[in-house]
């Protein structure tokens, strides 16, 4: 899909949170292309950069690049049953309120419960033992 950023954060392989657009965004003649096709707290990569620009008030430099993103795959801990690469998971974070180092696999930014997310690759057994007992296999999803 073809959105605009600023110029200066237009790199290929850069990803990014979307976290909604800034209120001048809405009343903005490039809104259609700009926001209308991002989703709010999804990640996204930047796999290609155009070299058309346009202004833009609210980056830095007013000036906005046209780049080609799409849904950022997301590293996450899954029940290691459903680890299976080419399988279909429904992200079920675990029932945890534990602060631990693998917090942020369980619960990983850009992703909401019950979003339908395809493995690409099973990076193998978490890096350390869940707290809660569960089973966890750390995966790469793309949803």
């Amino acid at each position: 899909m073809i959105t605009l950023i600023g110029d200066k954060l237009a790199q290929k392989g850069l990803i990014f949170q979307y976290i909604g657009p800034a209120e001048e965004c809405l009343k903005c003649r490039f809104k259609g292309t700009c926001t209308d096709s991002l989703e709010k707290g999804r990640m996204y990569i930047i796999k290609d950069v155009k070299n058309a620009q346009q202004k833009c008030n609210i980056h830095e430099t007013n000036k906005v690049k046209v780049v080609e993103v799409e849904k950022a795959h997301i590293k996450s801990l899954v029940d290691t049953k459903s680890a299976f690469e080419g399988s279909i998971v429904s992200l079920n974070p675990p029932m945890c309120d534990e602060d631990c180092q693998m917090h942020e696999l369980c619960f990983p930014e850009g992703l909401k419960v019950n979003d339908k997310c395809k493995i690409i690759k099973n990076l193998g057994k978490a890096d350390k033992k869940c707290l809660k007992g569960y089973n966890l296999s750390k995966v790469l999803l793309k949803c």
